[in-house]
């Protein structure tokens, strides 16, 4: 088990890095926008591009391998103020209903993205379902950590966001 938490531990370290090259490669491409642009007044049309695939890939890949669930932001003024079994039945109906939702679309969104597969982007001509494909994976991450909540909340298992149980985690003091 020890090993396979360090391939884990590996693996979103890498994950890491891929986002990291991500947002190096937005920030070079426009300094390259300004640079083609203005210094050499050649209008180019890749950067663009490959900033708006790159902030796609950022966003969707992050979410589906980065981001922890304590990372997550959330508006929980009416979770806090439910009793522990509320908040567990919360927990269980919103979870549920969130992979169910994602569950429910994944077909649609399979076929949209097949289908997009006869496009291609305009400046560098990549084909539209390598782009989208990297929703399947968010897809696919939502609906598993929906479905661990649900899991934690039947279990009893309280969530690590849970800031009813963790008040000084805030710096209100």
């Amino acid at each position: 088990m020890e090993k396979f938490h360090q391939v884990l531990m590996w693996l979103r370290a890498r994950s890491e890095n891929v986002v990291a090259l991500l947002l190096f490669s937005m920030f070079a491409s426009f300094l390259l926008q300004i640079l083609f642009r203005r210094v050499l007044g050649w209008s180019v049309g890749w950067t663009v591009e490959w900033v708006t695939i790159a902030w796609l890939w950022g966003i969707l890949f992050g979410y589906a391998f980065v981001v922890r669930d304590e990372d997550v932001i959330r508006l929980d003024i009416l979770y806090v103020a439910l009793p522990r079994q509320g908040r567990r039945a919360a927990d269980i109906v919103t979870g549920l209903l969130c992979a169910g939702i994602f569950l429910y679309t994944l077909p649609a969104s399979w076929d949209f993205i097949t289908f997009m597969g006869r496009e291609k982007t305009a400046f560098m001509r990549w084909p539209f379902d390598l782009v989208f494909s990297v929703y399947l994976a968010f897809a696919a991450s939502v609906i598993v950590q929906s479905l661990l909540t649900v899991w934690r909340a039947i279990k009893g298992i309280e969530t690590q966001h849970d800031t009813a149980l963790a008040p000084k985690a805030h710096d209100y003091d």
